[in-house]
């Protein structure tokens, strides 16, 4: 099994579930339980982005999966033994990669004064930064993931327009208020992909809705 076919993700009929976890194993329960007259109208939704999956389910259960697996994303892990023979004589342990940066003289001398020198600094810096960053980015990505799926299965539904405008504005008790009233299904797929959409982790705030 590559990574591609492992993709968490989760398939909708109309506003219902119709089977969730890693993709081959969605799209096998798909085949087998849905009306060929149906599969069209089958969405696959990736758990992470909310971005869609194209299946195409013609053919038999393993003519479909065997397809998925030359997906142009079915990328398997390289082997361990492998990797070994990939390895560049210098610092292979680390996973150095050899890269161009362009700085101004006073940015080569203020590094060269740093102790353990300029990449042992860049290096420091670009984790600090991300650390200092990564709670942002993980309010934006849910926020993102819940927008994409909320635009495809939920944009005929009432309060759709303000449902968005809470969830942009963090506003995490207004915006489960304003779900509240969907078919379960839906709800409660946007409730798992917005858990991390609200700064103060207004995931809590969904406890009070049904």
């Amino acid at each position: 099994m590559n990574r591609f076919m492992d993709t968490p993700c989760t398939a909708f009929l109309g506003e219902h579930v119709v089977a969730s976890g890693p993709l081959a194993q969605v799209v096998s329960k798909v085949k087998d339980t849905i009306n060929h007259h149906h599969l069209s109208q089958v969405l696959i939704f990736d758990d992470s982005t909310s971005r869609q999956i194209e299946i195409d389910f013609r053919g038999t259960k393993e003519a479909v999966l065997e397809r998925l697996s030359q997906h142009p994303d079915a990328v398997a892990s390289i082997p361990q033994s492998d990797t070994d023979s990939l390895r560049r004589v210098g610092r292979p342990r680390l996973g150095v990669v050899a890269g161009e940066v362009t700085l101004l003289p006073r940015h080569w001398e203020w590094l060269k004064s740093q102790p353990g020198g300029a990449s042992a600094t860049l290096r420091r810096l670009i984790d600090e930064a991300r650390h200092a960053r990564e709670n942002q980015d993980k309010v934006r990505a849910a926020q993102e993931a819940t927008y994409r799926f909320m635009t495809v299965m939920a944009g005929n539904l009432s309060h759709y327009e303000e449902a968005l405008r809470a969830l942009f504005a963090g506003d995490s008790r207004r915006f489960y208020e304003l779900i509240d009233g969907w078919a379960s299904d839906i709800r409660n797929h946007i409730k798992k992909l917005a858990a991390h959409a609200f700064p103060n982790n207004g995931a809590d705030d969904s406890s009070s809705t049904k």
